[in-house]
């Protein structure tokens, strides 16, 4: 099994939206999604896109996703936040989350960023063990906020 990686394009925009929508389900949020494929396309293949993306292939059928964004950190400077590691649970333990992992931290390497983040779900055990055997650092002592959707607009409104 020949597993490439490789930098997503428009094209591919579909097959990641899918891979999304198989994330949400597992995570247990299947209705959480705002956008949708032309989103994509439009805010990630523009002059400044918004999002980078690197897709695992298999035999030409895209089965992983890691899609990044640029982030600024006023102690450490240019920093990567990784949005979605996906693998379609067909193909998983297989080390292809390994590869799109290895590809970010050597694009993050390239392009002289200080710090690579992400996020995990508290109940997303192998997803810790995965990045704990990576050298990550769990940061407990630091919490997530979200101001989205309704709350969003009425805090601009005040």
């Amino acid at each position: 099994m020949k597993i490439s990686i490789r930098e997503a394009n428009e094209n591919d925009m579909t097959k990641v939206f899918d891979l999304v929508q198989e994330l949400a389900v597992f995570e247990k949020e299947p209705d959480a999604i705002e956008i949708d494929v032309a989103y994509y396309i439009a805010n990630g293949f523009k002059k400044t896109p918004l999002f980078k993306c690197f897709v695992a292939e298999i035999e030409n059928s895209i089965v992983g996703i890691a899609l990044i964004y640029n982030r600024f950190s006023t102690w450490k400077g240019k920093t990567i936040h990784i949005e979605d590691l996906i693998v379609t649970k067909k193909f998983r333990n297989k080390g292809i989350g390994n590869l799109l992992f290895e590809r970010v931290i050597n694009y993050a390497n390239e392009t002289k960023v200080k710090r690579v983040s992400w996020e995990v779900l508290d109940w997303n055990i192998n997803a810790i063990d995965f990045y704990k055997k990576k050298g990550a650092k769990l940061k407990d002592d630091w919490k997530i906020f979200h101001l989205s959707g309704k709350n969003l607009l009425a805090k601009s409104k005040q």
